[in-house]
């Protein structure tokens, strides 16, 4: 199947990030409006529906897989949750407040960790994943959050559709949009967002779209990037202000001066160049990155980002995020679930519950 290209009309289709590489999640989206900004408290208890729980949640979309000290933690479709302590062999599923689409999931330590996802929702959890509140929802934006980060157990962002750029500076008690403090006059979705070593935050997005802070995200500058189509994914090596940006048909960036000035990086495949969108990467400890995308595509790179290895798994299936397992192993996660790799990311297959 092509990607395809974002427009940046106002019912353009929210092919963001992992959303554009997954057919899956694709068929969920379809368009939408984005209504004036409003910040809106999660529901009261008593009007909470729960994810549905299922044999199977190990073996659906999931799109998004980190690491809370040694845990493991996933998210993906219908609020589905999932935590493993043995390193990805089986997967438990966690009580999770809603039934939407999550997007993204992060944590700062062992215990706390926010996800995020559709209807501007915005999930916590504060036992390393086991169990989850929601912090923040907001059904008149009409479209998701796709990206969040948080400095520690304070100070956090997170991003999403139609320019969105929410803060807390309380654990997630309350948000506040902050998207004016970008320059995105045109709303351009943003689909990442990521810490660079020793310079600070950048947000990439649609159609190149690039933002930098270098105060913690309290004010940003707007670059101009050196690629028009959307980039869904940003990620800061082991270097100090090296970073790199990637996304459609396989363009992946690198800068080493925080986004000042970009170099592209080739990517050879086994039958040329690699043209499958790239969506989620991850630095593992030590040193290699790793990245992945469409048609099964995993690339690593053991030279701080100037050269990859590119794999495309057999299977062919998409792959939405990337972490590390034991034994050098990898943890992919993507349609058909969860799956735990060799460190190619080639052998291995899916994970039970």
């Amino acid at each position: 199947m092509s990607e395809p290209v974002m427009g940046v009309g106002l019912c353009r289709p929210l092919a963001l990030r992992k959303f554009a590489l997954l057919a899956t999640a694709l068929s969920l989206l379809g368009s939408a409006m984005l209504s004036a900004p409003a910040l809106a408290a999660a529901a009261p208890a008593s009007d909470v529906v729960y994810s549905i729980e299922s044999a199977k949640a190990s073996k659906s979309l999931m799109l998004d897989v980190v690491h809370a000290g040694k845990r493991l933690v996933a998210v993906g479709d219908r609020g589905h949750i999932l935590y493993s302590d043995d390193q990805g062999t089986t997967w438990t599923q966690a009580k999770v407040p809603t039934r939407a689409l999550l997007t993204s999931v992060f944590f700062v330590d062992d215990k706390h960790g926010w996800a995020v996802g559709h209807d501007a929702q915005i999930l916590a959890s504060e036992d390393g994943g086991v169990t989850w509140t929601k912090q923040f929802e907001d059904l008149k934006r009409e479209s998701p959050l796709l990206d969040v980060w948080f400095q520690d157990v304070n100070s956090g962002f997170a991003v999403g559709a139609y320019g969105a750029l929410l803060e807390t500076t309380d654990g997630g008690k309350h948000w506040e949009d902050v998207s004016d403090r970008l320059d995105n006059e045109d709303q351009f979705h943003l689909n990442a967002i990521a810490a660079v070593k020793d310079s600070g935050l950048f947000i990439v997005g649609e159609q190149g779209s690039m933002f930098r802070s270098a105060d913690g995200g309290q004010t940003w500058e707007k670059l101009e990037g050196p690629y028009e189509g959307s980039l869904f994914g940003v990620i800061g090596t082991a270097q100090p202000s090296t970073l790199l940006a990637y996304g459609l048909r396989g363009n992946l960036y690198r800068s080493t001066d925080f986004g000042g000035n970009w170099e592209q990086i080739e990517l050879k495949a086994e039958r040329g160049d690699l043209e499958f969108g790239l969506s989620g990467g991850t630095l593992l400890e030590d040193g290699s990155i790793v990245i992945v995308g469409n048609g099964g595509s995993v690339i690593r790179s053991k030279d701080d980002g100037e050269t990859f290895q590119v794999v495309n798994r057999a299977d062919r299936i998409s792959v939405s995020a990337v972490t590390a397992a034991g034994n050098g192993n990898l943890v992919l996660a993507g349609q058909g679930g969860v799956r735990v790799t060799s460190p190619d990311g080639t052998n291995g297959t899916e994970s039970g519950k």
